[in-house]
């Protein structure tokens, strides 16, 4: 198990999505909260998507990935990333609720770790349309441990309907989610 190294900067993605409210807005608010952390610099946003919820009912997502280069360890940015879901109104109700914001720690580096509040890489990204599509258009080549590159894991996600909505987000200079 790869816990980091204590002061290393890691190569981050964390995957952005909204079915409740203002989707776009809670995505952006969420783009220039993640640009704000400390120790850390958002790299790049992808396009916005449109999915329908997996497993669940409800309203359709808006889906993004971020790419954050951060000095922060998984568990204290997995904190961080709670703390910005819930100043945009996300409660934790029922496994695959709607919601007004999620953030998913997606990769960490290159750690592999397995607890009950965190697991890396994230055990369904390969799966989901929603994180690879994004994913793709941030690092094609991007190696998933134990899965192989983003791009040879897309035909995997065929048949789950998934459509390009919207430019990549920017982070507002000064905002405050």
């Amino acid at each position: 198990m790869n816990r980091g190294v204590p002061g290393a900067v890691h190569r981050t993605f964390v995957a952005l999505g909204a079915n409740l409210g203002d989707r776009e807005g809670a995505l952006q608010g969420a783009c220039d909260a993640l640009a704000a952390l400390p120790q850390t610099r958002l790299v790049g946003v992808s396009s916005l998507y449109r999915t329908a919820p997996v497993d669940a009912a409800g309203p359709d997502f808006l889906n993004a990935v971020a790419e954050l280069s951060t000095g922060l360890g998984a568990q204290e940015l997995l904190a961080e990333l709670h703390a910005i879901e819930r100043r945009h109104g996300r409660v934790r109700s029922s496994r695959n609720a709607p919601r007004t914001l999620d953030l998913d720690l997606l990769l960490h580096g290159d750690a592999i770790t397995c607890t009950p509040e965190l697991a890396l890489p994230h055990p369904r990204l390969h799966l989901r349309a929603f994180v690879l599509v994004p994913l793709a258009e941030l690092a094609p080549d991007l190696a998933v441990p134990g899965r192989g590159s983003v791009a040879s894991l897309l035909p995997g996600v065929t048949g789950q309907p998934i459509a390009l909505v919207g430019a990549p987000l920017v982070p507002r200079l000064g905002a405050r989610d």
